[in-house]
């Protein structure tokens, strides 16, 4: 069985320039171009209804085609709700062609207590294709404990895994100990894939074996970790987008 349609953005360097050629709504979701550069449009992820609730299958397909640029933006968080026992999935599946330039900086992903959540990001780099996403996860609204949540962040360069992670968070007695999360209850992520930094301005970052860098920051505040990956993410999105990154103030 199928599950439901999923959310579509394509975008294809066409006559010199990058060009939306799809932007498909889905029961979920609703991609809306914004203005902006050129070189660099902008599609913003609209919430078409209130998920994710029990049963909710959210998918999200993007391709941005060769020599293409592509930047998401979310106008707001996504919660996971009290499923009493039943399941949501949210998956999103990217693919950067050759010589492309993707950037997303998701918003907030809260798991609210009692929700049980598969959640999973996948992007297919090929060759010269460069990617910087930014995941941050926040385990319950406040005053809550926060739900059960197994999430995947990868990405494959040139059909061969650059990075791979997957996290479960299904026992409070294991999370809040000291080897995974702590007193934390915000996790922050900010990847760089495909293109390795030549410096490292943070000794929160840390470069991959191929040709990427992470920095990550736990927090028990998403305006924590916020402030303290946002030089970061401003370096590394100028890196992508103009070659050039930002010095640190």
């Amino acid at each position: 069985m199928t599950g439901p349609a999923p959310a579509r953005v394509v975008v294809e360097r066409v006559g010199g320039r990058t060009r939306i050629t799809e932007l498909v709504a889905s029961q979920y979701l609703r991609p809306r171009l914004l203005g902006g550069d050129r070189e660099l449009p902008r599609v913003a992820l609209v919430a078409n209804c209130a998920s994710l609730l029990a049963g909710d299958d959210l998918h999200l397909d993007v391709r941005v085609g060769a020599g293409a640029h592509l930047e998401l933006v979310e106008p707001s968080g996504t919660v996971a709700y009290n499923g009493r026992g039943g399941l949501a999935r949210w998956s999103a599946r990217v693919r950067v062609e050759e010589e492309a330039r993707f950037v997303w900086g998701a918003a907030p992903f809260v798991i609210a207590q009692g929700a049980q959540v598969h959640r999973s990001t996948t992007l297919y780099l090929e060759r010269g294709a460069v990617g910087l996403v930014r995941e941050t996860l926040v385990l319950g609204r406040s005053g809550e404990q926060g739900g059960d949540l197994r999430s995947t962040l990868r990405a494959d360069l040139e059909g061969r895994p650059l990075f791979v992670e997957s996290l479960t968070l299904d026992d409070v007695r294991l999370s809040s100990s000291p080897a995974v999360l702590g007193s934390a209850r915000v996790l922050d992520t900010v990847a760089l894939l495909g293109l390795r930094p030549d410096e490292l301005a943070d000794p929160h970052e840390t470069h991959l074996h191929g040709p990427g860098a992470l920095r990550r920051e736990l927090s028990e505040q998403a305006h924590l970790t916020e402030a303290l990956v946002r030089p970061t993410w401003v370096r590394w999105r100028d890196l992508v987008t103009l070659g050039t990154p930002s010095l640190p103030a």
